[in-house]
């Protein structure tokens, strides 16, 4: 393992630092959505297509790399995403912020197809262990990007600057960055793409959409303040980032999709906790269970699916088509079911989810 490490630690320390980065990005639109809709003199709910455009600019990402991705690296990945956060930073207005989040998802969306595979590769039967532990510090820029707004004034242009100046930073160390060596010559299989498999991958990312964009909005209104909202944000992402942690120690000791189908029951457990017991504790806790719905689903479905250059951009893009809508659809049709109505939606969608897997989920993962 040591020899992996050193041979691949280019990679490594450019895979960790970037996933640092799209946490701390998108982890600051939750708390940042009130002073947008201050700021840029917004309708209610009309800055929550901030994370819609977020994960429409993912989509775009990951299409570019499933038809060109030979042609793009780190880097160009890591660009985007440095130029969407400055553009944000300007708050030029409704348009250009919109655009802004739209490009900085197009890296993000870009620097998840362009590393995750590309360490499931070069670790081979660590793999799994090693795309939990880059997931893992996407929650320590998660953590962090709550609290660092908070002690900024809750200022969405400062802070999505600071972001911008560290992707840019990134940028810099990823130039020449060599290919992954491999850990050992694995047979190509033929892509194999598993439609109906990949509706899974769409609730659970776009439940996490939501858990993530809409959190704290939905805190406020159980009677939470702003700054506590993103602090309770930042207590999610610490469960999050505890649950993919433990990942990287017990990967090994469970079956992916069985993992999945167990974060999606413990989500729908911790969403009516949330409504009939403490709103601010069960979401913290929900986080932790939110941190195994990407892990649990892709290393399963990457082993059904195929090592095709096309399989990863194929399993992401299925999350995208759910993660795209579900913010906008969510804030919706939350207002109308009263102060914990965000809570009942997620505990709804968590347990059908969890059903379908434990009932379907096996046959899909076979056929």
């Amino acid at each position: 393992m040591r020899d992996l490490i050193r041979a691949n630690l280019g990679l490594l320390c450019v895979s960790l630092t970037a996933f640092v980065m799209m946490g701390a990005g998108q982890s600051l639109y939750g708390p940042a959505l009130p002073a947008f809709t201050r700021s840029l003199a917004l309708l209610d709910g009309q800055a929550s297509w901030l994370v819609s455009a977020h994960w429409l600019g993912c989509g775009f990402g990951v299409a570019a790399m499933y038809f060109a991705g030979a042609r793009f690296g780190p880097r160009h990945a890591l660009g985007a995403m440095a130029i969407g956060a400055a553009i944000v930073a300007l708050t030029a207005g409704w348009i250009a912020t919109l655009l802004g989040a739209l490009t900085f998802g197009a890296g993000y969306g870009a620097a998840t197809v362009v590393f995750n595979p590309r360490v499931l590769a070069a670790f081979g039967t660590r793999g799994p262990a090693m795309v939990s532990l880059i997931n893992a510090s996407f929650g320590v820029g998660a953590i962090a990007s709550p609290l660092v707004f908070v002690a900024l004034g809750s200022n969405p242009a400062i802070s999505f600057a600071v972001v911008a100046v560290i992707a840019a930073a990134i940028w810099l160390a990823a130039g020449g960055l060599p290919s992954p060596v491999a850990a050992q010559d694995a047979p190509v299989r033929p892509f194999n793409p598993r439609f109906g498999l990949m509706l899974f991958a769409v609730f659970g990312i776009g439940l996490e959409a939501c858990l993530i964009g809409l959190g704290p909005t939905a805190l406020i209104a159980t009677g939470q303040s702003e700054a506590s909202a993103a602090t309770l944000l930042s207590g999610f992402f610490v469960a999050f980032l505890a649950a993919r942690v433990a990942l990287i120690f017990t990967a090994h000791l469970i079956a992916p999709f069985t993992l999945f189908t167990l974060a999606m029951l413990g989500a729908a457990v911790c969403a009516i906790a949330a409504v009939l017991i403490s709103a601010p504790v069960f979401f913290v806790a929900i986080g932790g269970f939110a941190g195994l719905f990407f892990p649990g689903f892709y290393v399963a479905a990457s082993r059904v699916m195929g090592t095709d250059p096309r399989v990863a951009p194929t399993i992401i893009a299925a999350g995208l088509v759910g993660g795209i809508p579900a913010p906008v659809i969510m804030s919706g049709v939350m207002a109308n079911l009263g102060t914990y109505g965000f809570f009942w939606i997620v505990a709804a969608v968590a347990s059908v989810v969890a059903t379908a897997a434990v009932t379907i989920g096996r046959t899909a993962l076979r056929t």
